[in-house]
């Protein structure tokens, strides 16, 4: 067995002795049989972004078979709020590739994501997960790239406060234990989210740590590795699933919440994005960005009023999105600059082995790591739709890639590395580059404006753009967000009563 499988913590991969984009009905049937499993659990997404659950009591083989052939049918109406319940059944219908031991629950399942089919038997087409692998198709059909993407999923854990061992507000980024009271915590859902199939990068406490009337509040990160964005979609999915659990385990509460207070830092979703072609990274050439990765950022740029429609789709978003703070408001980029909106991380484009000149020991090396270079969409959040947010990022990527002045864009829309664009000391240069929207309403107007970016090649529909239209015009949250910033007790019943969204 190669170390790819031995290693692998998901117990499908393990006990299989192969990846999951090889799993058939038959390789599921086989492993519950052989392991005694009592349970299979249907999961998949509503409207609302949250992770639903359909269970099922496994009779016999022949019934097994039947469940995972066959699917169920569902109430769309409760899910999908433009459903009429006059025609809203809907099938679920198992992705094999997705099948996972549940690492939680006290009863032996194997649990799968699903994908929503019509009467007819085709993808639902207003469904968030159908949506997203329609972008990606017409992304391919159109350029021959393929899109990869990875989230940094940032959430508070607000919990009683001991009193030991505090860290200083605003100071808790990379913070151990016991600084990080809730290292454990995070490493065990790291540990669940592996097993259910996420790629996971690495975990570690985030700048917002600080108390209040008794509680502390502790910002954590869990980040991916990229993949397919149809997968890095799910894992996302999946993660919130078990940081929920897991907190309601400990007895403890997690939010995703963009801006819980005044002052603290607030938790964001960036998105890591990179192109391949034939499984090759497009996005460096002799250590310089390539044509296609800046003309993907210029697509970025040019539909960066109309994303956080996606991307920050309730008015705690624009708390956080306040100028003059970590938080990107101006549509540019650059490298290494967590101020630009999209950032271009330290990459490994040099061949030099760092590895070697800190342990003399081992031989030098000649690998290559230029493949790991993304850049870094830094607006969105966690009340986001993952399938939404997604597809949006891969459709203002294409725009991008058609843009007939997509160089352009990307070289005048460049700040330079170490410019931090919120000192008030850089107005001048902030001047020139447009800003991000301040409000549901304003994101909703600018979705209005750039509604061919999404309808194009059928990806997202004019209903669906009509109805995600409406639902922000609804928060008529014009001024909302200077309301709230003089108002803390008016921005804490907000939080309090949206705290378990996204």
């Amino acid at each position: 067995m190669n170390a790819k499988i031995s290693m692998n913590p998901n117990l499908l991969v393990h006990f299989l002795g192969k990846e999951p984009s090889e799993f058939t009905r038959e390789d599921i049937i086989y492993y519950c049989r052989e392991n005694d499993i009592s349970f299979i659990n249907f999961h998949y997404c509503g409207w609302d972004g949250k992770l639903k659950t359909l269970n099922f009591v496994i009779h016999n083989e022949e019934h097994l078979r039947s469940i995972m052939e066959a699917g169920e049918r569902v109430d769309g109406s409760s899910l999908f709020p433009f459903i009429k319940a006059g025609k809203s059944d809907l099938y679920v219908i198992p992705k094999y590739h997705t099948a996972f031991v549940n690492p939680l629950t006290n009863y032996p399942s194997v649990d799968l994501l699903c994908t929503f089919m019509d009467r007819e038997g085709n993808p639902f087409e207003s469904s968030p997960e159908h949506i997203l692998r329609k972008a990606h198709k017409v992304l391919f059909k159109e350029t021959g790239l393929k899109m990869q993407t990875m989230g940094e999923l940032e959430y508070y854990i607000i919990a009683k406060d001991d009193g030991l061992y505090t860290v200083q507000a605003q100071r808790g980024y990379h913070e151990s234990s016991p600084f990080n009271k809730f290292t454990d915590f995070r490493m065990e859902a790291m540990q669940k989210i592996a097993q259910c199939g996420g790629l996971i990068k690495y975990g570690h406490s985030e700048v917002g740590n600080f108390t209040e009337e008794g509680y502390i509040f502790e910002q954590n990160e869990i980040e991916f590795l990229p993949t397919d964005i149809e997968d890095a979609a799910d894992q996302i999915v999946i993660a919130k699933w078990i940081l929920r659990q897991l907190a309601y385990k400990y007895g403890v509460e997690v939010t995703f919440a963009p801006k819980i207070t005044v002052g603290e830092a607030g938790s964001g979703l960036h998105v890591h994005c990179r192109f391949t072609r034939n499984d090759k990274s497009m996005m460096t050439h002799d250590g310089e960005l390539t044509d296609e990765c800046l003309k993907a950022i210029a697509g970025y740029i040019d539909a960066g009023t109309s994303l956080p429609a996606f991307g920050n789709p309730h008015p705690l978003s624009f708390m956080r999105l306040v100028p003059h703070q970590e938080a990107p408001t101006s549509l540019c980029w650059s490298f290494s600059n967590r101020s630009a909106l999209i950032r271009v991380p330290l990459g490994w484009l040099q061949k030099m082995d760092m590895a070697k000149r800190v342990n003399p020991l081992e031989q030098e090396t000649n690998n290559d790591y230029s493949n790991k270079q993304t850049f870094e969409w830094r607006a969105s959040d966690g009340f986001a739709n993952t399938y939404l947010l997604m597809s949006a990022l891969c459709c203002a990527a294409l725009h991008g890639f058609k843009m007939e002045d997509a160089i352009d864009v990307a070289k005048r829309t460049y700040i330079d590395l170490g410019v931090d664009i919120n000192d008030p000391h850089n107005d001048k240069v902030k001047m020139t580059l447009e800003q991000l929207p301040d409000s549901c309403l304003a994101a909703a107007k600018e979705l209005e404006k750039d509604r061919d970016i999404y309808t194009y090649g059928g990806i997202f529909t004019d209903e669906i753009i009509d109805y995600t239209i409406k639902y922000l015009i609804s928060f008529n949250d014009e001024e909302l967000r200077d309301t709230l910033m003089k108002s803390p007790a008016k921005l804490k019943k907000i939080v309090l009563d949206n705290i378990d969204n996204g």
